[in-house]
């Protein structure tokens, strides 16, 4: 359809969500997780700061939307499915997200598509996104380094440019014959920002009705599977510690309900970082939250139970094609951080390790001091700024 503006007649497609692509520069989202909606709306704020005119579609979340001023194609709650058998359980609804996001991509025709990790899902809508002849980036890759290291041939296949936020991406990514750029990590940025809104200890514990007591924060991930099989083992650990209080960190769009259904202990939502940053510890399962722990400096023990058995972890370690799972230690190089993978995630074993990095444990200021190591190798780049303006550029 056509809608007159002013004294010209634009072409313009509407697609779910109420947004509408007219002639201008157009991108094409996609993110399957919290972190990545994050991550992905910052990028929008600096797109649309070199592109005044940019317009978006997404699949996302509520950040994504804030940026915009419309709905998600697909919210990413629909999609954040973690394991082979969620996702084969909810095979359908992970189908027909698939089929709406291919949908909705050939009737936007955009200048171009922008991928959010995720990769089981993007990496199908980047070869539908070849064969429409748009021009696919992505930001924030896959771990491939890490497994299905096949996916690589997918990715110089169908993906234009890579934008890493890892340093250590670009030499792993060289061997593979595939030029990444490190853009820098949009969490330094991120959490920079963040630090100098925090409120005082006294303010967060007023607002989130806490005690003034010592805080262990136990975060167990954002994901209903993570949550299920992680939180039992730190419930277990904290209350081992009974001079600290223990606060659970929320993960948005998860109900209530189902941290109350193993624990009273209290859950605050959407104040991660606040939480973490007052905390004198932390519980981490892998994944985003340990690296953000490191830059916020608060000592932590990776969690990473699943279910747990001793042939799964066998298993892992003969499919892992690096020493380490969690960030901190990835980018360091060194193990920085105790990380507890599977039977060996126990209670007796977490607990060993918390003693070890809480102040007055043996461990303490030399995870402090793997910090500072850590935070060196990331640098002072601004991620999103860089891939907006790459990809503007490249566009042009």
């Amino acid at each position: 359809m056509y809608e007159i503006s002013g004294n010209y007649a634009r072409k313009v497609v509407t697609l779910e969500g109420g947004n509408k692509f007219d002639e201008d520069m157009r991108y094409f989202l996609s993110v399957g997780e919290a972190s990545g909606d994050i991550h992905a709306a910052e990028l929008m704020k600096e797109l649309k700061r070199i592109d005044a005119k940019a317009e978006f579609a997404f699949l996302g979340g509520d950040l994504m939307r804030e940026v915009t001023g419309h709905a998600p194609i697909v919210d990413y709650r629909e999609m954040a499915y973690m394991g082979f058998s969620e996702v084969l359980r909810n095979l359908g609804k992970v189908l027909g997200n698939l089929k709406r996001a291919k949908k909705a991509l050939a009737d936007a025709r955009p200048d171009a598509l922008i991928l959010v990790d995720y990769p089981s899902f993007n990496l199908k809508l980047a070869k539908e996104a070849q064969r429409l002849g748009i021009p696919t980036y992505y930001y924030i890759s896959p771990k491939v380094w890490a497994w299905k290291e096949y996916r690589v041939k997918q990715i110089k296949r169908y993906v234009r440019r890579v934008f890493s936020i890892l340093p250590f991406e670009v030499e792993w990514f060289k061997k593979h014959d595939y030029e990444v750029s490190y853009v820098g990590n949009p969490s330094v940025e991120e959490i920079e920002q963040r630090m100098t809104q925090i409120p005082a200890r006294e303010e967060f514990l007023k607002g989130n009705n806490l005690p003034d007591r010592p805080i262990l924060a136990l975060v167990p991930g954002s994901r209903r599977g993570e949550i299920r099989n992680n939180l039992p083992t730190m419930l277990e650990v904290a209350s081992r510690y009974p001079q600290y209080q223990s606060v659970i960190a929320g993960a948005p769009g998860i109900d209530k309900e189902i941290y109350s259904a193993m624990t009273s202990l209290p859950v605050v939502t959407g104040v991660t970082f606040e939480l973490m940053s007052h905390s004198t510890a932390a519980l981490v399962t892998s994944g985003t939250a340990t690296l953000e722990a490191a830059l916020l400096r608060t000592p932590q023990v990776v969690c990473y139970r699943a279910n747990g058995s001793k042939l799964s972890y066998n298993l892992f370690k003969r499919i892992l094609k690096i020493p380490y799972v969690s960030l901190p230690n990835l980018i360091a190089g060194n193990e920085i951080v105790k990380e507890m993978l599977l039977h060996h995630c126990t209670p007796d074993k977490v607990a060993t390790e918390l003693e070890k990095v809480l102040p007055t444990g043996i461990g303490h200021h030399a995870q402090l001091d793997g910090y500072t190591l850590m935070r060196d190798r990331l640098g002072n780049k601004k991620a999103a700024t860089e891939t907006a303006t790459a990809i503007y550029k490249d566009l042009s």
